[in-house]
C-alpha cells in the first residue's frame, strides 16, 4: 500500500492539515495556529503530517496566504505572513518529510475546491471571490486553476480611479477599501459582526461594481461567493446590483451561489490539486 498524501490549508490565522488515502475524500482535519515565524511554521506543518500520515507521506500539497512567486515555491509581499517572505516553503517542507510539495494560493485552493465539490460542480467556468478579512478570487476552467504569473489579487482592483469617496487605507479606491473585513472593522470601530444590518446593502453595492468588473474579465458561467463577510452580505443583493451594472452587454447572466464547504474548501481543492503532481 502507497503511503498517503497530505493535505494542507495554511491560512493568516488557522492550519488544516487532513491525509488522503485515495482520491475522492480525506480525514477529519486538525486544525492549529499557524505559526508567523516561518521556521517554526515549517516544523510545525512537518510533525504534524507525519503524525497523521503515520510517519512516511507521498507527497504533500495545499494553499498557502498570500501571493506566491513565479516558481511557486513560496510568498512574495503577503499581508498577513510577512515572516515567509521569500522563504523556499516547498523547499523546506519537502526537506522536512521527505517528499514532494506543491502549493498554491490559498483563495485560488479553496476556489477549486468549491468548483469541483461545491456549487460549481456541474459548470466548466467558474469564479469564486472570497470577501473576508481581505477579497481575492480565482478563475477555475475546465476543473483547473487557470495559468498565471503571480496569482490573482482582485482586491486590489480601483473602483474609485481618483479616491473621491476617500474610503480605506490604500489611498487608491481598492475594492478591499469597502468591502473587505480589516476595512469594514476601521471605517466603523467595530467588528463587521457587531455593525448595523442596515448598513450591509451599502457594502453590497459597492462589492458587486468588483464583480461586475470581474464577470467582464472572466466570462464565469457561476460566480462563487464565499468568506466570512458573506455571512452578512447577501448573494442575493450582489447579483441584483451585479446584473444591474451588467445591463445588456451579455445575452444572459451568470448564476450566483453561495459557497458551501466552509472551512474545508482548501481541503477538497487541494485533494484534486495533488491528484496532478
Amino acid at each position: 500500500m502507497s503511503a498517503p498524501r497530505l493535505l494542507f490549508d495554511i491560512g493568516g490565522t488557522k492550519t488544516r492539515l487532513a491525509v488522503a488515502h485515495d482520491g475522492e475524500s480525506f480525514s477529519e482535519p486538525e486544525i492549529v495556529d499557524t505559526p508567523r515565524d516561518f521556521g517554526q511554521a515549517v516544523e510545525k506543518v512537518a510533525e504534524l503530517g507525519l503524525r497523521l500520515c503515520g510517519g512516511s507521506i507521498a507527497k504533500a500539497a495545499g494553499g498557502v496566504a498570500g501571493p506566491l512567486n513565479r516558481e511557486k515555491t513560496g510568498l512574495v509581499n503577503a499581508p498577513n505572513l510577512p515572516g515567509w517572505n521569500g522563504q523556499n516553503f516547498v523547499a523546506a517542507l519537502s526537506q522536512r518529510i521527505n517528499a514532494p510539495v506543491f502549493i498554491e494560493n490559498d483563495t485560488a485552493i479553496v476556489g477549486l475546491g468549491e468548483a469541483i465539490a461545491g456549487p460549481g460542480k456541474n459548470f466548466t467556468i467558474v469564479v469564486y471571490i472570497t470577501i473576508s478579512t481581505g477579497v481575492n478570487g480565482v478563475k477555475i476552467s475546465n476543473r483547473t486553476i487557470d495559468e498565471n504569473v503571480f496569482g490573482f489579487e482582485i482586491g486590489h482592483q480601483i473602483i474609485d480611479f481618483d479616491n473621491s469617496q476617500g474610503v480605506g487605507s490604500s489611498g487608491r479606491g481598492e475594492l478591499e477599501d469597502f468591502v473587505s473585513g480589516r476595512e469594514t472593522e476601521k471605517r466603523y470601530g467595530m467588528h463587521p459582526k457587531n455593525i448595523e444590518k442596515s448598513i450591509w446593502p451599502g457594502i453590497a453595492k459597492w462589492a458587486a461594481v468588483g464583480v461586475h468588473n470581474t464577470v467582464l474579465h472572466w466570462s464565469p458561467e457561476i460566480v462563487i461567493l464565499g468568506g466570512s463577510m458573506m455571512n452578512d452580505i447577501q448573494v442575493s443583493d450582489i447579483q441584483a446590483e451585479t446584473e444591474n451594472l451588467l445591463g445588456g452587454i451579455y445575452p444572459e447572466f451568470p448564476k450566483f451561489a453561495k459557497a458551501q464547504l466552509a472551512s474545508v474548501g482548501g481541503l477538497w481543492g487541494a485533494l484534486h490539486y495533488i491528484k496532478s503532481k
